[in-house]
């Protein structure tokens, strides 16, 4: 044979061999959008068999949903996101939501709300009392003088009937029987998390009940977007879109006055970063031993969301706004957290080294005659979508 005629089978022997295994790829190529698509492979530190097993009678599981370029975990036990992975600006996969690498380690937690989702009632009911149609009731102090997230025992403890009808969506349901943890009527509550192609989580949340009860859901997935284990959040900058907010008392309850926040360590109206004014005299950050307070949202509109808030990671270049529905979001610096947890990543919870962003109806909603209603009535469904979305941010100075 001659040469040239060796060297051309060569070459077509070598075109033919890359073409067959363009599908087997790690780095495959998105005919749609000429991009490479980034390949998830399931996170070594969150292994299935450290998840299962049985609590309360009911099956216990590590689930995950992922798209092109964001990939969720979560455990149905509290509804709890355990971990979520965007592209940093180097393109390398950031877990940028603490949590546990086992099922125990969430269970052991002296933080029980690490990304777990919350009900009946989100946030502080004063001492735990409420009144509907001149009926008193109570649910149970476990903040101080005052009920918090649903009380002792609230949705993060209770195990979540899951099902996947696909590989982005994770649909959870649980029915809060007539007066557990003190609340009225039998509450059917089902909670659909799902990403998508714009590389954002959305939360929607629908429930329904057979007596008038008070109802604010949300999620406490806590936050570093430099990456779990990262350190500090003081540096993260960050922007409301909230021009007020809700002054409290010493026991973190709303005193029930809408504050403007303007010349106070809480304008957050241009970027500004989290640690910036922190250990800044006021009485209001002094309460809170840093920021634990709500944020009235403005009144704007972005895909029939209200845009809330903009938080960029100072390392990562990790971008995260945040759309909702709901009037207000609930701004936690971390001010509680003592190192007494061991994340997955192996670091431990040191103190502010991880931030909340809930969206919400205002604390003790159902004692504040100016706040907006948390009362669902039977025959209304109790419906709002809030959404997360992560992208890669200039860094501001």
């Amino acid at each position: 044979m001659k040469k040239s005629n060796f060297d051309f089978l060569m070459v077509l022997g070598f075109i033919l061999f890359f073409a067959s295994c363009k599908d087997e790829s790690n780095d495959s190529i998105d005919e749609e959008t000429n991009k490479a698509k980034i390949t998830f492979k399931k996170d070594s530190v969150l292994k299935n068999q450290d998840f299962d097993t049985i609590i309360d009678n009911k099956k216990v599981s590590l689930y995950w949903i992922e798209s092109d370029s964001i990939k969720v975990a979560f455990t149905n036990y509290g509804g709890r996101i355990a971990g979520l992975w965007v592209p940093d600006k180097n393109g390398e996969m950031t877990d940028v939501v603490v949590g546990m690498s086992s099922i125990d380690g969430f269970i052991n937690s002296t933080e029980p709300y690490f990304g777990a989702t919350i009900g009946r009632v989100g946030n502080r009911i004063a001492k735990g009392k409420f009144s509907i149609d001149g009926i008193e009731y109570s649910a149970p102090r476990n903040n101080g003088e005052n009920s918090l997230h649903g009380g002792k025992k609230g949705f993060q403890y209770v195990v979540w009937d899951a099902e996947k009808p696909d590989k982005k969506t994770l649909v959870l349901k649980y029915i809060s029987e007539d007066m557990e943890e003190g609340f009225p009527g039998n509450l059917e509550v089902t909670v659909t998390y799902s990403v998508d192609k714009d590389q954002s989580l959305k939360m929607e949340y629908r429930a329904t009940t057979d007596k008038k009860t008070p109802v604010n859901l949300t999620n406490h997935a806590f936050f570093n977007l430099n990456g779990e284990g990262s350190g500090s959040i003081l540096n993260h900058q960050v922007k409301f879109f909230a021009k007020k907010f809700t002054p409290v008392d010493k026991g973190l309850i709303p005193t029930g006055e809408l504050r403007n926040v303007q010349e106070t360590p809480f304008d957050f109206t241009e970027f500004h970063k989290i640690g910036e004014r922190i250990n800044t005299e006021n009485t209001q950050l002094e309460y809170g031993k840093g920021y634990d307070h709500n944020f009235v949202l403005d009144e704007n509109t972005t895909d029939d969301l209200m845009h809330a808030a903009v938080v960029i990671g100072d390392e990562s270049g990790i971008k995260m706004d945040l759309f909702t529905e709901e009037p207000g979001i609930q701004f936690y610096s971390g001010n509680f957290m003592e190192g007494k947890n061991e994340f997955k990543s192996g670091a431990a919870d040191e103190f502010r080294t991880a931030f909340a962003i809930e969206t919400q109806h205002f604390p003790d909603a159902p004692n504040q005659e100016n706040f907006p209603s948390i009362i669902l009535n039977p025959g209304d469904e109790y419906h709002t979508v809030s959404k997360y979305r992560f992208s890669i941010a200039e860094l501001e100075n």
